[in-house]
């Protein structure tokens, strides 16, 4: 049997974080001090936004896990200071639960210009804020064939990062509002099933050449094989309030990842369903998070969330000690237990009454922890 070398699975992490007025509660632009003032300490790690109320850090290239989080803890603690300094606070929720989108700066900037002219109020309105890992890969091809298996497991990592139950004051009924906010964009949600890394290239090039596109970058799948970097990069999830729980649904895209890769070097693969039947788990993810069902296609019936969670874990079991990352998702029953960030925001809520109270928490969690 191959020996697999696991420290190929690196990764990157982007979180994209909401800037709060401490009086009002509400979204505020911070004109991009917060972005100037950190990239004298951390250089390109913190960039602006196309909304002047979002700032997006991203780490280093890491080579496990324990960096990652180590990085994340940093730059968490290093934006949520500079604010400090400019009398602002921040946090993590994948939508502010009252901020309305209509009243926020977007930043001057031709790229997010250019995205505003081309799609108009659905970029003007996607005030959302989210999670992205990129695993590394040894090859192109590789990160295809990763892509195309991984897919199906998009769903049920997704469930567990669930933090976007309010939009512009009102508790929407789904534990992930923010994929809705986002489905208004093309080429967003589950991607197709591509036979080989150059029909994925011949897409794009397709794209480009009939001007849909003017660069690969503007495909904005929930999993994608990166233009430029040999990653595959997961893109579903909603920020989660907490590094533990950020650091632990990394550590599940990794898992997965190194596992699929695994089995390939078995011969053997897992097995591909349709881009539509994972978009029924998708829908059903978005709108109970983890107290629902997903459907287990194998079995062909609906089956409790949390037991296909567990079933994960037990099909990446066998990576989990090689890439060192047991201890992050070790948090998850825990999860189970007090609930994702949905859930929690929902219980501030029904315990308070009061949106501004969730947006207290949601600040507070922030650093939880660190």
């Amino acid at each position: 049997m191959a020996n697999i070398n696991y420290q190929n699975f690196t990764l990157g992490i982007e979180e994209e974080y909401m800037v709060i007025d401490p009086e009002s509660r509400e979204l505020r632009s911070h004109e991009q001090k917060i972005v100037i003032e950190g990239q004298k300490m951390i250089r390109d790690k913190v960039k602006a936004e196309m909304h002047q109320a979002v700032v997006e850090v991203g780490t280093d290239i890491c080579r496990d896990i324990a960096e990652a989080q180590q990085d994340v803890s940093t730059l968490r603690k290093t934006i949520s200071q500079i604010a400090a300094d400019q009398g602002l606070w921040v946090g993590a929720s994948g939508t502010h639960p009252f901020s309305h989108w209509e009243s926020q700066l977007i930043t001057d900037h031709a790229r997010y210009n250019e995205i505003v002219n081309e799609l108009q109020e659905a970029a003007r309105s996607n005030l959302i804020f989210g999670l992205h890992v990129h695993v590394g890969m040894e090859s192109r091809e590789m990160a295809n064939h990763i892509a195309n298996s991984t897919r199906y497991f998009l769903p049920h990592i997704y469930a567990l990062s669930t933090n976007s139950p309010f939009w512009e004051g009102r508790s929407t009924g789904y534990k992930s509002y923010r994929t809705k906010v986002f489905d208004k964009f093309p080429r967003t949600g589950i991607p197709e099933y591509f036979e080989s890394i150059e029909a994925y290239e011949n897409f794009i090039k397709l794209l480009v050449k009939t001007n849909c596109i003017d660069n690969a970058k503007k495909i904005w799948w929930d999993l994608r094989v990166h233009p430029f970097f040999n990653t595959v990069e997961f893109r579903i999830c909603d920020v989660p309030m907490t590094v533990e729980e950020t650091i632990c649904i990394a550590a599940l895209f990794q898992a997965v990842c190194a596992k699929i890769y695994k089995l390939r070097t078995q011969n053997l693969n897992f097995i591909i369903y349709q881009r539509a039947l994972i978009n029924e788990n998708k829908w059903r993810a978005s709108r109970y998070g983890i107290d629902g069902h997903l459907i287990d296609f194998g079995k062909e019936e609906e089956v409790n969330t949390r037991v296909l969670i567990y079933e994960l874990l037990d099909f990446i079991d066998d990576v989990l000690d090689p890439l060192g990352s047991r201890e992050a998702v070790g948090i998850i029953p825990k999860m189970f237990e007090h609930g994702t960030g949905a859930d929690r925001q929902l219980k501030v809520f029904e315990e308070s009454k009061s949106l501004v109270k969730v947006v207290d928490y949601i600040h507070d969690q922030f650093l939880y922890g660190l």
